[in-house]
């Protein structure tokens, strides 16, 4: 899991390279009066303002609990990188989608092709040095998992959003590279539109993925089963318990979790011997889990247990 100063590194790496790059890109689109290079121009003005929504979802994810938000604001960082997969596809992919079509139905020659090409090598030069940051910061998050895996199982979307942005940037180049030098070289500018057309597929394709794994942490994830099973263990442990029976989790952010444990306790325990036991659980869960946010620990047999979970139809963790 990332650390808030990773994150802040892979957000602003992110942001200082969008903003240079959508200035460049407007720049040339300008001089060239190429569909594609407004496209891109407006896909990096999307992605810069993104990376601002993504900082100011981490700030306010990590405000206090108060009276009117008992269990903190972390989920402010799920309804802002939901926000940004929204305005992906609205603003990118539909700005990409209205200038590819209207390239289409009234195309234009390029003119100075040379600026658009610098254009270009030096926004992959910036674009790449942020992709290189987000990678790095995932591959040390993902452990032995595959990339697609990680990132459906990651709770922390600040990286995960910024690399998927990123991979859709440089991809988005290398079609308008292929867009310009086609149009360019076969004299046929509608060639143009069409990779604008391109671009707002992949944007679409990005933002669809963004929009579903947000919505998923917006809704409340569980924590990943091993994290539910160290749980289970260590409850299990304590002479005080006489079943482990289950565990109820919600990711509130990415490092904050929400847990409840059902725990079939002892018979013959007094009152103070059980509250003893439940501090005891507590401290030594904390200790191995510092992202426990709440934790709940409920007395109950392991047959009410069961019978519960037929009631709410959820599935045994792992």
């Amino acid at each position: 899991m990332a650390t808030d100063s990773a994150r802040n590194k892979v957000i602003y790496a992110a942001l200082a390279g969008n903003l240079l790059i959508a200035i460049t890109k407007f720049v040339a689109a300008g001089i060239t009066g190429s569909s594609v290079m407004l496209s891109e121009g407006i896909h990096s003005l999307v992605d810069t303002g993104n990376e601002l929504l993504l900082l100011y979802g981490l700030r306010r994810s990590r405000l206090p609990p108060d009276r009117f938000h008992p269990l903190g604001y972390g989920r402010e960082l799920y309804f802002w990188s939901f926000i940004v997969a929204v305005l992906v596809f609205a603003v990118g992919a539909g700005a990409s989608f209205y200038e590819g079509l209207a390239h289409l139905l009234n195309p234009q020659p390029l003119e100075s092709v040379t600026a658009a090409y610098v254009v270009l090598a030096i926004s992959f030069v910036f674009e790449g040095a942020s992709w290189i940051v987000a990678i790095r910061e995932f591959r040390r998050a993902k452990g032995g998992d595959g990339y697609l895996q990680a990132a459906r199982a990651s709770k922390d979307p600040s990286v995960f959003s910024v690399l998927f942005e990123d991979s859709a940037a440089l991809l988005g180049l290398i079609v308008a590279f292929i867009g310009i030098t086609a149009a360019h070289r076969l004299d046929a500018p509608w060639i143009d539109g069409v990779a604008s057309l391109g671009i707002g597929v992949i944007l679409s394709g990005t933002a669809f993925f963004l929009a579903r794994e947000s919505k998923e942490l917006l809704i409340g994830e569980p924590a990943l089963a091993a994290v539910q099973e160290s749980l289970l263990r260590i409850a299990g442990a304590d002479p005080s318990i006489l079943h482990a029976n289950g565990v109820i989790t919600s990711h509130l952010s990415p490092s904050q979790i929400f847990v409840a444990l059902s725990a079939e306790f002892c018979d013959g325990l007094t009152t103070d011997q059980i509250e003893g036991t439940v501090n005891r659980l507590e401290a030594r869960i904390r200790e191995a889990h510092p992202e426990m946010g709440l934790l709940f620990i409920k007395p109950q047999s392991r047959a009410m247990w069961q019978a519960r979970q037929k009631n709410w139809l959820l599935p045994p963790p792992g």
